[in-house]
């Protein structure tokens, strides 16, 4: 693709992302969006083939941009990282609706970014010591009970109170704050650690995440 049609189609993107945030989903037609951009609606098509093609680029320009600015900062305390993120994603949801909608709906390279950020900031949380449950758990845990705040609060309109206190029922179930002898906290932070054991092999480490995940589940049924 040469730089002409390059400059077009970030061009088209832009203002497609743009025309979704102002006049929601019933106002976003190829026609809108060609219009919108001074195009013809041929040039949509020969770019991202048909509707979905350019909402799929959208999506991605989008998660891109919200990725950039959601990294984990490993400079602040793992609790404190994790809970920063789980407030701008939810920010970001109530503030961007139907672009969040459609985020949702769509698996684009930005949004494993996106995905293997919050695994970051969770395994920072492990490695503290500060995990009650496993990190797969509190991985989708966190994506789950942000996501839903958004759909929440989206409904029912902003509110401070609501969106604090789902957050502490978040940080209840998988935090700890002094790592207990009847807790599982001390092994889920030696699990974070393990893939880091260089003088294990692959398969060595491998294994001992097996057992500890194993040992995890069945502390979490007892």
């Amino acid at each position: 693709m040469t730089a002409e049609p390059i400059a077009l189609r970030d061009h088209l993107i832009r203002v497609a992302a743009d025309l979704l945030a102002t006049q929601g989903a019933s106002g976003f037609t190829t026609r809108a969006v060609a219009q919108a951009a001074g195009v013809q609606p041929p040039a949509i098509y020969r770019l991202f083939t048909d509707k979905d093609g350019l909402l799929d680029a959208v999506a991605d320009h989008v998660m891109t941009r919200y990725v950039q600015g959601k990294s984990a900062r490993e400079d602040l305390d793992p609790v404190e990282d994790l809970h920063a993120g789980w407030q701008t994603h939810v920010g970001f949801g109530v503030d961007n609706p139907v672009l969040f909608r459609i985020l949702l709906e769509r698996t684009t390279p930005a949004a494993w970014e996106g995905r293997q950020v919050l695994e970051r900031r969770v395994q920072r949380v492990a490695e503290a010591g500060r995990l009650r449950v496993g990190e797969d758990l509190a991985v989708k845990l966190v994506a789950a009970t942000g996501n839903g705040a958004v759909v929440t609060l989206s409904q029912l309109g902003p509110d401070d109170r609501l969106r604090e206190a789902l957050w502490e029922a978040l940080a209840a179930a998988i935090l700890t704050d002094v790592p207990a002898a009847r807790d599982d906290s001390a092994t889920v932070a030696f699990r974070a650690s393990v893939p880091g054991m260089s003088a294990l092999t692959l398969a060595e480490r491998s294994l001992m995440v097996e057992w500890i995940d194993r040992a995890l589940r069945g502390a979490a049924r007892s």
